[in-house]
């Protein structure tokens, strides 16, 4: 059965990062989405225990080894499950508001010391 190539699909990049439609590169010539413009993949190990070179090629990223050969770049990152990626800024941004949050209701938490006078004992204990 014959699919007809459309305008546009021919090329679309996944980001590494989070596999969205990658619309610009990074500081090292990895197409990414605009939230990891300022992350990097750090350095990938071949399943031989060498490092891999990355180079660029008219179907996008892949990484070469000495001893193994040409591999994807989606091998390369299943080899490498421990490599931590960065998060992207909005994410940070996300969890420094929870952090603020927590701190506003920790302090409102705190303890305060209240002086009753004999007049109002009934009024705090009954």
């Amino acid at each position: 059965m014959y699919i007809p190539k459309r305008y546009g699909q021919s090329k679309i990049y996944p980001c590494p990062f989070c596999k969205k439609a990658s619309i610009t590169k990074n500081s090292r010539g990895v197409p990414v989405c605009l939230a990891h413009k300022e992350a990097a993949l750090p350095e990938m190990k071949c399943a031989c225990g060498n490092y891999l070179n990355m180079m660029e090629g008219k179907f996008g990223i892949f990484f070469s080894c000495m001893s193994c050969g040409n591999k994807s770049l989606s091998k390369v990152l299943a080899m490498n499950p421990s490599v931590e990626i960065k998060k992207p800024i909005q994410e940070k941004l996300n969890y420094k508001k929870i952090e603020n949050k927590d701190n506003i209701a920790s302090k409102s938490k705190e303890k305060k010391e209240v002086t009753i006078t004999s007049d109002q004992v009934d009024v705090y204990f009954s």
